[in-house]
């Protein structure tokens, strides 16, 4: 431990300096100058201050309030010596920032006391502050193993039904990423955002429960079958609905609510404009640009410009247009998304 005193009085510092020194592990410095005492300290190496009240040009109080504003002396431990008679003096300092305080004459089995206790309360706040730091680093860690866990769990689910319908991982990627970079461009928080990059995934869950003979028919399908394929929508409501978490709530959105459209004539309940939760709205244009953008068995993979047209020209119709613009305002991340997870993908657009 370096212990730095200050005191104007030469008789005063010698006794302190002595005292102090006798501390076993203790090794002492004294200033009568506080100016200098001050760069000392600035210079860093200090980890016992104890200053005097009655000096010339800087008082005690003054000088502690100074040390306290240093970078990193927030918890330097900090002892005021005074007198008897200057209680305000003691109240200002402890005030300003002292830790405790002594009185002259000063006793040496007082200083030797104080100073230990001091240390030893100094030493006890360090390892509880070390202690919170490792224990927020835990937190951080599991809640990153737990976050990673939910969304590997979430792509498989999501998996599971794209399987079924024929298509790849890329698909749910794609769609993924398509919605984080709407989310975004909306000026969406970065909790939100995540959520809805792992609920996106799950937009076609309901698909599980459409038979493979119109689920896995090759080409396009006939006004009845289609009827049947829309149930998916429900289906995937009925599959996440009353969930407990914003995360299976934001789901449910998604995969009832994205293939409704702005203009009111989408399915299945006929919602417009914001009556349409705002996920299913971001859905609904990542959804379509992947579809149009993808080979099916009946169709060729539009260029991407085309498909961007197609969604710019259906802003107000089909889409939203502020998540209309918030994705073409992004355009280039989204080439990025889509020459990065290339991929087959085969959905209802």
């Amino acid at each position: 431990m370096r212990a730095l005193i200050v005191d104007d009085n030469a008789t005063s510092l010698l006794l302190l300096k002595r005292v102090v020194g006798h501390i076993d592990g203790c090794s002492v410095i004294g200033f009568h100058d506080p100016h200098a005492a001050f760069g000392e300290i600035r210079s860093g190496g200090v980890d016992l201050l104890l200053v005097d009240y009655m000096m010339p040009q800087i008082d005690g109080v003054e000088f502690i309030t100074r040390v306290r504003a240093l970078p990193g002396m927030d918890d330097l431990p900090i002892i005021f010596v005074t007198t008897p008679e200057e209680k305000s003096a003691r109240s200002a300092a402890l005030e300003a920032g002292a830790t405790d305080f002594l009185t002259k004459p000063i006793d040496p089995a007082e200083v030797k006391a104080r100073i230990r206790t001091v240390m030893r309360l100094h030493d006890a706040e360090a390892k509880l502050r070390d202690q919170a730091a490792w224990l927020a680093d835990e937190i951080t860690e599991a809640t990153s193993v737990i976050a990673g866990r939910e969304e590997e769990v979430i792509l498989r689910l999501a998996q599971a039904a794209e399987f079924r319908d024929g298509e790849t991982e890329m698909h749910i990627l794609r769609m993924a990423n398509y919605c984080l970079l709407i989310g975004e461009a909306l000026g969406l928080d970065g909790e939100t955002c995540r959520t809805l990059y792992l609920a996106a995934p799950l937009h076609d869950i309901g698909k599980i429960a459409i038979g493979d003979a119109i689920l896995l028919k090759p080409g396009k399908l006939s006004p009845e079958e289609r009827a049947v394929m829309e149930q998916h929508t429900t289906y995937g409501h009925r599959l996440l609905a009353n969930g407990h978490s914003d995360l299976i709530r934001a789901a449910e959105d998604i995969a009832w609510c994205h293939h409704e459209r702005w203009d009111g004539s989408g399915y299945p309940r006929g919602l417009a404009g914001e009556q349409i939760p705002l996920f299913a709205r971001i859905a609904a244009v990542a959804d379509v640009f992947d579809a149009l953008t993808s080979e099916r068995p009946y169709k060729q993979a539009w260029p991407l410009p085309q498909a961007a047209e197609h969604i710019a020209q259906n802003s107000g119709k089909h889409f939203d247009p502020a998540c209309v613009s918030a994705f073409l305002n992004r355009w280039n991340e989204a080439v990025a998304i889509y020459e990065t997870k290339r991929g087959s993908a085969r959905d209802v657009a």
